[in-house]
């Protein structure tokens, strides 16, 4: 096991593996911008150094500022946590060059998976079910006027290196291809400097499933089920939960099985989410791959018991996975998890400011991953989340009735914060009930404006 690791990101996920650190034994070195000199993250690692100013390029994105930290403070390891720098191929190819152990798959594997197209054939050959689509990046607008021919309208192009809804246009016919074609390229190079599309057939009301996977260096692979994470405004996820109402056990069953060859095919290693789209008769479709533990692992921790960030430590430390799980995964009751941002709950404008009250609930059943305290200041330099309410009941009713009551005892005063959001989804009946897809929240906002 390792005896000293540096955490390349900050906020909520660097003090969720300072914890893991401190229960395996493993000293910390927490880097961190200005505005974060009084951050949680900074006073619960053992050493701390800081990297730089505000601007995330300047500071958490700055490969050679924290390499540095990294030599000075005399680690073996790096965890770059989600978002940042969790998927740059090559910031974990410096690690590794550099004898630094990345907390992650190697750089190549980061490489295949985030170039989605790669990502997306890579799966095909492996027998995970993909969406009718192109057999590669589209080199012209012709060449996409055939494929969407041969698809059949509506269809999607995505951004081949990047995510998170840039470079991706809905086209319903052959009139608004040419004009959608351009913007999605213009944005796609903008966004991740390289201009290279794909496309899909679009399924108009999909919903989101993410399978959770474990894979040591041995050629061990474990998938721990899914996560149903619809509910999302502008491809950013506010509710995920585990397991999907819209899964039956004969499909987690296959998926299951399917992920854990094909991990063992590809050379994957340590934590990874694979995302699919389910469409309106109940099959899933591949969309990408996330290289690095994800904002919502709690929800899976909850149901299957395992500590995902310990498993990522002790993977990359040379485990094997028949160590690191003590049995058979058997998932156990309903989870669910709720992101507090720090946002006006109606326009969705930024809230930074100061927190003058901060009052987390507890009880049987209820965590609350965050870095936040009462005093504390959210910057307005980074990602507007700022706690995670997760909740386990026996079975959904009794998680949706957990959470209304914890987002009841939620106290944030000084800034806004979504709590009052959730508490409306949570009060839907089609929510309740199970209804939803990645449109719910087109459909939820406007009736709640009256």
């Amino acid at each position: 096991m390792f005896k000293k690791i540096l955490i390349a990101n900050r906020g909520e996920i660097a003090l969720r593996v300072i914890c893991a650190c401190k229960e395996l034994g493993i000293k910390t070195v927490a880097v961190y911008s200005e505005p974060d000199r009084n951050s949680l993250h900074v006073r619960f690692a053992d050493e701390a150094l800081c990297i730089g100013p505000a601007r995330a390029g300047e500071s958490y994105l700055n490969i050679p500022a924290i390499m540095s930290a990294a030599e000075i403070s005399n680690v073996e390891a790096i965890h770059p946590g989600y978002g940042l720098l969790s998927e740059n191929a090559n910031f974990a190819h410096v690690c590794e060059t550099s004898n630094l152990k990345f907390i992650g798959p190697p750089s190549a594997v980061i490489r295949t998976m985030g170039e989605k197209e790669k990502a997306r054939q890579a799966m095909k050959r492996c027998g995970v079910p993909i969406l009718p689509g192109s057999d590669g990046v589209i080199a012209s607008e012709a060449e996409a006027l055939e494929w969407a021919q041969q698809i059949g309208y509506p269809v999607i192009v995505k951004a081949s290196a990047g995510g998170g809804g840039r470079g991706m246009r809905v086209i319903r016919s052959a009139e608004e291809l040419p004009h959608m074609f351009a913007a999605a390229h213009s944005e796609a190079a903008s966004a991740f400097g390289n201009g290279d599309l794909y496309m899909e057939k679009f399924i108009e009301r999909p919903r989101h499933i993410e399978f959770q996977i474990l894979a040591d260096e041995h050629g061990n692979a474990v998938s721990l089920g899914e996560r149903d994470c619809s509910v999302q405004r502008r491809h950013q996820k506010l509710i995920e939960e585990s397991p999907s109402p819209a899964v039956k056990p004969e499909l987690r069953a296959r998926i299951n099985g399917i992920l854990e060859k094909t991990m063992k095919e590809i050379g994957y290693q340590n934590a990874g989410t694979v995302e699919f789209l389910m469409d309106e008769d109940g099959q899933l479709h591949f969309i990408e791959m996330n290289t690095r533990i994800q904002v919502e692992h709690p929800v899976t921790e909850f149901v299957t018991g395992v500590d995902l960030v310990k498993a990522q430590l002790r993977i990359a430390s040379g485990e094997k996975l028949t160590d690191i799980l003590t049995g058979p995964i058997v998932p156990k009751g309903h989870a669910m998890e709720c992101r507090i941002n720090a946002e006006h709950p109606e326009k969705f404008t930024p809230s930074a400011g100061k927190i003058t009250v901060f009052h987390v609930p507890g009880g049987n059943g209820v965590r609350v991953d965050t870095a936040q305290y009462q005093e504390g200041v959210v910057p307005p330099y980074y990602d507007s989340l700022i706690a995670k309410l997760i909740v386990h009941g026996a079975n959904r009713e009794e998680a949706l009735a957990r959470m209304e009551r914890a987002l009841g005892m939620f106290i944030v005063e000084g800034i806004h914060t979504s709590i009052p959001l959730h508490q409306r989804i949570l009060a839907d009946e089609d929510f309740r009930a199970g209804r939803f897809d990645t449109k719910f929240m087109e459909r939820f906002m406007p009736q709640k404006k009256h």
